[in-house]
C-alpha cells in the first residue's frame, strides 16, 4: 500500500512540482492542498502518512498556526511533519521547538535528493541525517 503524504502550500506551482517529484518517484499517494480554515478536518480525513507544509509568515502566520493545530490535536499528533520554506532566518529562531516536535526541516530552494532522502526518513519513523545536513546547508 502506498504512503500517503499531503503536501500544503499557498502557490498551485509549488503544490505541482511536488506531486510530480513524490509521484516520480513512484510508492506515495500524494494529496495537495493550500491553506483552508477546514484544513485539520481534511488532514483527519485523508489520514496521511506525512505532511510536508510550508511555512507561511507574515501576520497571520499560517503554516506556524497549522503545525501548532497538528501537535495539539490527538487525531493528528502522530503525523511526521516536513517544513519547506525560504524563511529559513525566522525557522531558526523556532528550530528548538521544531526539533523538539520531530518535524523536519528543509530550506528551499532544495535538492531533489534531499527531499526524498528527508521523506523517506520520516516515514521510517528515523530523525535522518539528511535533515541535519538540510539545515547545515543554510547556515
Amino acid at each position: 500500500m502506498p504512503k500517503r503524504i499531503l503536501v500544503v502550500n499557498d502557490t498551485q506551482e509549488i503544490l505541482e512540482l511536488f506531486e510530480q517529484i513524490l509521484r516520480g518517484e513512484g510508492g506515495y499517494d500524494v494529496d495537495l492542498c493550500s491553506y483552508a480554515p477546514e484544513m485539520l478536518t481534511h488532514v483527519k480525513e485523508y489520514n496521511p502518512d506525512l505532511i510536508i507544509s510550508d511555512h507561511v509568515f507574515g501576520e497571520e502566520r499560517i503554516g506556524w498556526q497549522f503545525i501548532q493545530r497538528l501537535h495539539m490535536d490527538r487525531d493528528t499528533a502522530h503525523i511526521p511533519v516536513i517544513v519547506c520554506t525560504g524563511a529559513v532566518k525566522e525557522v531558526r529562531e523556532m528550530e528548538g521547538y521544531l526539533t523538539q516536535k520531530g518535524v523536519g526541516l528543509l530550506f528551499k530552494p532544495f535538492d531533489v535528493d534531499e527531499l526524498l532522502s528527508l521523506v523517506a526518513s520520516k516515514l521510517e519513523g528515523t530523525a535522518g541525517d539528511g535533515e541535519k545536513e538540510s539545515a547545515k546547508k543554510k547556515q
